[in-house]
């Protein structure tokens, strides 16, 4: 137990501050973990949920709960799982398109 007014009172305050970059910490890893979830099974809502996660990444840098860098790192590691996905994979209308030229083309 503290002994003095001030550090039972930066006691309290700094707890709060504990369970509230708790919350936002956890929040993040819930969107980053379902970003990543979509992405792997190649979901059509892995763009917007991985835009939410970046969202929720920089109010957590915002906030201070995260240092930019961390911040910069996990949203370049999420873009880069979603983009290594649509390049592996493209979409059926971009098929569609090669095949409809390449008629056109005679090959």
């Amino acid at each position: 137990m503290p002994s003095s007014k001030s550090l039972n009172k930066a006691a309290r305050s700094s707890e709060k501050k504990r369970l509230r970059n708790r919350s936002i910490r956890s929040s993040v890893k819930t969107h980053i973990a379902k970003a990543e979830k979509l992405i792997d099974a190649k979901g059509e809502l892995a763009h917007q949920e991985t835009v939410v996660a970046i969202s929720t990444i920089d109010k957590a840098v915002s906030k201070g709960i995260f240092h930019r860098n961390k911040g910069a790192r996990l949203k370049s590691r999420a873009m880069k799982k979603l983009n290594d996905t649509i390049a592996v994979s493209p979409s059926p209308e971009r098929s569609e398109r090669k095949t409809k030229q390449s008629q056109r083309d005679g090959g």
